[in-house]
């Protein structure tokens, strides 16, 4: 277990929890994903409505419970290093600006162009 930034984890390369959590942001952002979880709701409330015995309105909540925490985590991550990736772009917006200013070295511009990926959008 690590306390380090997401985004900062394994240096340039990516682990492999990072590329599991961004497939699984994109499969929870889908449409496809908001269907199952209004299946699942609409589940829970029919488990509620047949009056079904205590245990199956546990094991119901369990997975209420997963899903949720699971989501959670993902959320968390996705939002950590989104956070880092836009600090990343602000300090080199700024450090590029401050170079133009003071007429010294391009090594900031060089660094935006890399952070803001513009060789890979051409």
């Amino acid at each position: 277990m690590t306390t380090q930034h997401p985004a900062e984890r394994g240096g340039e390369g990516r682990d492999r929890f990072a590329a599991f959590s961004e497939r699984a942001s994109n499969v929870t952002s889908s449409p496809l994903f908001y269907v199952l979880c209004v299946l699942l709701v609409l589940g829970m409330v029919a488990i509620h409505l047949a009056h079904l015995p205590v245990p199956w309105l546990i094991f119901a909540g369990d997975v209420m419970t997963a899903v949720n925490l699971l989501l959670l985590t993902l959320l968390k991550n996705t939002e950590r290093r989104d956070a880092h990736a836009v600090q990343r772009k602000l300090d080199a917006i700024a450090a590029a600006m401050l170079e133009q200013r003071e007429g010294t070295s391009h090594t900031a511009a060089d660094e935006l162009r890399r952070v803001i990926r513009v060789e890979e959008e051409q």
